[in-house]
Protein backbone atom coordinates (compact mmCIF):
# COMPACT_ATOMS: atom_id res chain seq x y z
CA UNK A 1 0.00 0.00 0.00
CA UNK A 2 2.69 2.22 0.86
CA UNK A 3 4.35 1.57 -2.52
CA UNK A 4 0.83 2.30 -4.64
CA UNK A 5 0.36 5.25 -2.65
CA UNK A 6 4.06 6.72 -3.74
CA UNK A 7 3.62 5.79 -7.38
CA UNK A 8 0.25 7.90 -7.44
CA UNK A 9 1.99 10.35 -5.79
CA UNK A 10 4.92 10.76 -8.21
CA UNK A 11 2.41 10.42 -10.94
CA UNK A 12 0.12 13.60 -9.46
CA UNK A 13 3.96 15.44 -9.25
CA UNK A 14 4.59 14.62 -12.60
CA UNK A 15 1.09 15.76 -13.83
CA UNK A 16 1.38 18.55 -11.71
CA UNK A 17 4.94 19.53 -13.51
CA UNK A 18 3.92 18.56 -16.52
CA UNK A 19 1.03 21.41 -16.14
CA UNK A 20 3.01 23.80 -14.62
CA UNK A 21 5.70 23.20 -18.01
CA UNK A 22 2.46 24.06 -20.31
CA UNK A 23 1.50 26.71 -19.35
CA UNK A 24 5.01 28.54 -18.97
CA UNK A 25 5.55 27.31 -22.29
CA UNK A 26 2.05 28.64 -23.39
CA UNK A 27 2.58 31.96 -22.18
CA UNK A 28 5.73 32.47 -24.05
CA UNK A 29 4.30 31.56 -26.80
CA UNK A 30 1.71 33.72 -26.30
CA UNK A 31 4.19 36.62 -25.48
CA UNK A 32 6.44 35.78 -28.28
CA UNK A 33 3.44 36.21 -30.59
CA UNK A 34 1.71 39.24 -29.39
CA UNK A 35 3.03 41.82 -32.01
CA UNK A 36 4.99 44.27 -30.92
CA UNK A 37 2.79 47.23 -33.08
CA UNK A 38 -0.20 47.28 -31.39
CA UNK A 39 -1.91 49.77 -28.63
CA UNK A 40 -5.08 48.11 -27.13
CA UNK A 41 -7.15 51.19 -25.60
CA UNK A 42 -10.69 51.50 -24.46
CA UNK A 43 -13.17 53.80 -23.88
CA UNK A 44 -12.36 56.10 -27.08
CA UNK A 45 -13.42 59.07 -29.19
CA UNK A 46 -11.63 57.70 -32.76
CA UNK A 47 -10.82 60.90 -35.19
CA UNK A 48 -10.26 59.93 -38.94
CA UNK A 49 -8.94 61.46 -41.93
CA UNK A 50 -7.69 59.71 -45.19
CA UNK A 51 -4.88 60.93 -46.34
CA UNK A 52 -2.13 59.77 -48.96
CA UNK A 53 -4.43 56.77 -49.93
CA UNK A 54 -4.49 55.84 -46.93
CA UNK A 55 -6.67 56.07 -43.92
CA UNK A 56 -5.27 57.32 -40.22
CA UNK A 57 -6.63 57.85 -36.90
CA UNK A 58 -6.10 58.73 -32.94
CA UNK A 59 -7.40 57.86 -30.17
CA UNK A 60 -9.07 60.75 -27.88
CA UNK A 61 -10.74 61.21 -24.83
CA UNK A 62 -14.90 61.46 -25.00
CA UNK A 63 -16.26 65.00 -25.34
CA UNK A 64 -12.62 66.66 -25.46
CA UNK A 65 -12.59 66.71 -29.38
CA UNK A 66 -15.29 69.21 -29.59
CA UNK A 67 -13.88 71.53 -26.92
CA UNK A 68 -10.29 71.39 -28.82
CA UNK A 69 -11.81 72.69 -31.82
CA UNK A 70 -13.95 75.41 -30.29
CA UNK A 71 -10.77 76.53 -28.01
CA UNK A 72 -11.80 75.86 -24.35
CA UNK A 73 -9.33 73.12 -23.98
CA UNK A 74 -5.21 73.91 -25.19
CA UNK A 75 -3.52 71.25 -22.90
CA UNK A 76 -3.01 68.31 -25.97
CA UNK A 77 -2.66 65.73 -23.21
CA UNK A 78 -6.19 65.95 -21.92
CA UNK A 79 -7.51 65.33 -25.66
CA UNK A 80 -5.51 62.61 -26.69
CA UNK A 81 -5.15 59.41 -25.28
CA UNK A 82 -1.86 58.76 -26.83
CA UNK A 83 0.45 60.71 -29.30
CA UNK A 84 0.30 57.82 -31.64
CA UNK A 85 -0.99 57.78 -35.05
CA UNK A 86 -2.99 54.26 -35.77
CA UNK A 87 -4.32 52.96 -38.67
CA UNK A 88 -7.10 51.03 -36.55
CA UNK A 89 -7.50 52.29 -33.50
CA UNK A 90 -10.05 49.27 -32.85
CA UNK A 91 -7.41 47.16 -33.48
CA UNK A 92 -4.32 48.86 -31.93
CA UNK A 93 -2.95 48.94 -35.09
CA UNK A 94 0.16 51.62 -34.97
CA UNK A 95 0.40 53.45 -38.31
CA UNK A 96 4.19 52.67 -40.09
CA UNK A 97 6.53 55.73 -40.31
CA UNK A 98 6.87 55.59 -43.73
CA UNK A 99 3.40 55.67 -44.40
CA UNK A 100 3.44 58.84 -41.77
CA UNK A 101 6.30 60.43 -43.81
CA UNK A 102 4.94 60.13 -47.49
CA UNK A 103 1.26 61.07 -46.50
CA UNK A 104 2.12 63.94 -44.05
CA UNK A 105 5.48 65.10 -45.20
CA UNK A 106 6.70 64.42 -41.44
CA UNK A 107 6.96 61.64 -39.49
CA UNK A 108 6.67 63.50 -35.90
CA UNK A 109 3.46 62.11 -34.39
CA UNK A 110 2.33 64.96 -32.28
CA UNK A 111 2.22 67.41 -35.15
CA UNK A 112 0.23 64.47 -37.30
CA UNK A 113 -2.19 64.36 -34.10
CA UNK A 114 -2.69 67.86 -34.11
CA UNK A 115 -3.51 67.99 -38.10
CA UNK A 116 -6.08 65.10 -37.89
CA UNK A 117 -7.57 66.47 -35.04
CA UNK A 118 -8.51 69.72 -36.62
CA UNK A 119 -9.21 68.33 -40.50
CA UNK A 120 -10.42 64.60 -39.52
CA UNK A 121 -13.95 63.18 -39.12
CA UNK A 122 -15.34 62.74 -35.54
CA UNK A 123 -16.49 59.26 -35.32
CA UNK A 124 -19.14 59.03 -32.57
CA UNK A 125 -22.20 56.82 -32.03
CA UNK A 126 -25.40 58.17 -32.87
CA UNK A 127 -26.55 59.01 -29.52
CA UNK A 128 -23.43 60.27 -28.76
CA UNK A 129 -23.67 63.05 -31.64
CA UNK A 130 -26.87 63.86 -31.07
CA UNK A 131 -26.05 64.23 -27.31
CA UNK A 132 -23.13 66.67 -28.50
CA UNK A 133 -24.80 68.80 -31.19
CA UNK A 134 -27.76 69.32 -28.45
CA UNK A 135 -24.92 70.38 -26.12
CA UNK A 136 -23.34 72.97 -29.03
CA UNK A 137 -27.06 74.05 -29.67
CA UNK A 138 -27.38 75.32 -26.57
CA UNK A 139 -23.67 76.42 -25.56
CA UNK A 140 -24.18 78.86 -29.27
CA UNK A 141 -27.55 80.19 -27.79
CA UNK A 142 -25.80 81.15 -24.97
CA UNK A 143 -23.07 83.03 -26.82
CA UNK A 144 -26.33 85.41 -28.64
CA UNK A 145 -27.24 86.18 -25.71
CA UNK A 146 -23.70 87.14 -24.53
CA UNK A 147 -23.48 89.22 -27.24
CA UNK A 148 -26.91 90.71 -28.42
CA UNK A 149 -29.43 92.69 -27.06
CA UNK A 150 -33.37 93.96 -28.36
CA UNK A 151 -32.18 97.38 -30.14
CA UNK A 152 -35.26 98.99 -28.89
CA UNK A 153 -35.06 98.18 -25.38
CA UNK A 154 -30.90 97.41 -25.01
CA UNK A 155 -32.08 94.50 -23.04
CA UNK A 156 -30.37 91.23 -23.74
CA UNK A 157 -32.59 87.98 -24.68
CA UNK A 158 -32.91 85.00 -22.52
CA UNK A 159 -31.59 81.77 -23.87
CA UNK A 160 -34.96 79.41 -24.19
CA UNK A 161 -35.99 82.66 -26.13
CA UNK A 162 -33.15 82.37 -28.42
CA UNK A 163 -33.07 78.46 -28.47
CA UNK A 164 -36.48 78.96 -30.18
CA UNK A 165 -36.02 80.93 -32.62
CA UNK A 166 -32.81 79.14 -33.24
CA UNK A 167 -35.20 76.12 -33.95
CA UNK A 168 -37.91 78.67 -36.17
CA UNK A 169 -35.27 79.06 -39.03
CA UNK A 170 -33.90 76.10 -39.00
CA UNK A 171 -30.67 76.29 -37.96
CA UNK A 172 -28.72 73.09 -37.97
CA UNK A 173 -25.35 72.84 -35.96
CA UNK A 174 -21.82 71.80 -37.56
CA UNK A 175 -20.03 69.90 -35.48
CA UNK A 176 -16.71 70.69 -37.01
CA UNK A 177 -16.92 74.44 -36.81
CA UNK A 178 -16.42 76.46 -33.54
CA UNK A 179 -19.88 77.31 -31.41
CA UNK A 180 -18.54 80.99 -31.57
CA UNK A 181 -18.16 81.06 -35.17
CA UNK A 182 -21.44 79.96 -35.71
CA UNK A 183 -22.86 81.93 -32.89
CA UNK A 184 -22.15 84.81 -35.66
CA UNK A 185 -23.42 83.29 -38.44
CA UNK A 186 -26.77 82.67 -36.06
CA UNK A 187 -27.31 86.36 -35.36
CA UNK A 188 -26.33 86.98 -39.15
CA UNK A 189 -29.51 85.06 -39.86
CA UNK A 190 -31.50 86.01 -36.70
CA UNK A 191 -31.56 89.72 -37.88
CA UNK A 192 -33.72 88.90 -41.20
CA UNK A 193 -36.63 87.23 -38.49
CA UNK A 194 -36.43 89.29 -35.19
CA UNK A 195 -35.06 92.91 -33.77
CA UNK A 196 -31.54 92.02 -32.72
CA UNK A 197 -28.08 93.63 -32.91
CA UNK A 198 -24.33 92.84 -31.16
CA UNK A 199 -24.53 94.89 -27.75
CA UNK A 200 -22.73 98.11 -28.48
CA UNK A 201 -19.16 98.71 -26.50
CA UNK A 202 -18.65 102.30 -24.81
CA UNK A 203 -15.26 103.70 -26.16
CA UNK A 204 -13.34 107.06 -25.07
CA UNK A 205 -11.33 108.29 -27.94
CA UNK A 206 -9.33 111.21 -27.15
CA UNK A 207 -7.65 112.64 -30.31
CA UNK A 208 -5.03 115.33 -31.23
CA UNK A 209 -5.88 118.39 -32.08
CA UNK A 210 -4.65 118.97 -35.31
CA UNK A 211 -5.32 115.82 -36.84
CA UNK A 212 -8.84 116.08 -34.79
CA UNK A 213 -11.12 116.82 -37.85
CA UNK A 214 -9.35 114.60 -40.60
CA UNK A 215 -9.62 112.16 -38.35
CA UNK A 216 -13.41 112.18 -36.74
CA UNK A 217 -14.63 112.31 -40.74
CA UNK A 218 -12.66 109.00 -40.74
CA UNK A 219 -14.27 107.51 -37.51
CA UNK A 220 -17.52 108.63 -38.45
CA UNK A 221 -18.30 105.48 -40.55
CA UNK A 222 -17.50 103.15 -37.40
CA UNK A 223 -19.53 105.14 -34.56
CA UNK A 224 -22.94 104.23 -34.22
CA UNK A 225 -23.61 106.90 -31.65
CA UNK A 226 -21.90 109.75 -30.26
CA UNK A 227 -22.60 110.26 -26.93
CA UNK A 228 -20.61 112.71 -25.77
CA UNK A 229 -18.10 115.56 -28.09
CA UNK A 230 -15.05 118.04 -25.55
CA UNK A 231 -12.67 119.50 -27.24
CA UNK A 232 -10.07 122.05 -25.60
CA UNK A 233 -6.71 120.99 -26.11
CA UNK A 234 -7.18 117.92 -27.94
CA UNK A 235 -10.90 115.84 -29.14
CA UNK A 236 -12.39 113.79 -26.10
CA UNK A 237 -15.10 111.81 -27.44
CA UNK A 238 -17.93 108.76 -25.82
CA UNK A 239 -19.17 106.96 -28.26
CA UNK A 240 -21.00 103.36 -28.93
CA UNK A 241 -19.82 101.18 -31.72
CA UNK A 242 -20.43 97.64 -32.76
CA UNK A 243 -17.64 95.63 -31.29
CA UNK A 244 -16.68 94.05 -35.11
CA UNK A 245 -15.37 97.59 -35.60
CA UNK A 246 -12.88 98.01 -32.85
CA UNK A 247 -10.21 96.71 -33.86
CA UNK A 248 -10.31 99.20 -37.20
CA UNK A 249 -11.04 102.08 -34.59
CA UNK A 250 -7.93 100.90 -32.70
CA UNK A 251 -5.58 100.99 -35.91
CA UNK A 252 -6.84 104.05 -37.38
CA UNK A 253 -5.89 106.15 -33.98
CA UNK A 254 -2.72 104.18 -33.65
CA UNK A 255 -1.47 104.54 -37.15
CA UNK A 256 -2.99 108.28 -37.81
CA UNK A 257 -1.69 109.80 -34.53
CA UNK A 258 1.54 107.98 -33.97
CA UNK A 259 0.69 107.08 -30.77
CA UNK A 260 -0.61 111.14 -29.88
CA UNK A 261 -4.27 109.54 -30.26
CA UNK A 262 -5.86 106.90 -27.41
CA UNK A 263 -9.17 104.75 -27.29
CA UNK A 264 -10.33 103.59 -23.55
CA UNK A 265 -13.00 101.11 -23.16
CA UNK A 266 -15.57 102.02 -20.77
CA UNK A 267 -18.31 98.74 -21.11
CA UNK A 268 -17.69 96.31 -22.95
CA UNK A 269 -21.47 95.76 -23.34
CA UNK A 270 -23.75 98.82 -23.48
CA UNK A 271 -27.13 97.27 -21.91
CA UNK A 272 -29.99 97.91 -19.65
CA UNK A 273 -30.94 95.81 -16.67
CA UNK A 274 -33.01 92.18 -16.66
CA UNK A 275 -34.24 89.90 -19.64
CA UNK A 276 -36.20 90.46 -22.50
CA UNK A 277 -38.72 88.42 -22.84
CA UNK A 278 -41.79 87.75 -24.70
Amino acid sequence: MFGAHCRRSTTCFCQQQLQTEQSVSLNLNMSIFTPTNQIRLTNVAVVRIKKGGKRFEIACYKNSVISWRAGAEKDLDEVLQTHSVFVNVSKGQVAKKDDLTKSFGTDDQTEICKEILTKGELQVSDKERHSQLETMFRDIASIVVEKCVNPETKRPYTVSLIERAMKDIHYSVKANKSTKQQALEVIRQLKESMEIQRAHMRLRLVLPAKEAKRLKEKLKPLLQVVESEDFDEELEMVVLVDPGCFREIDELIRCETKGRGSLEVLNLKDVEEGEEKF
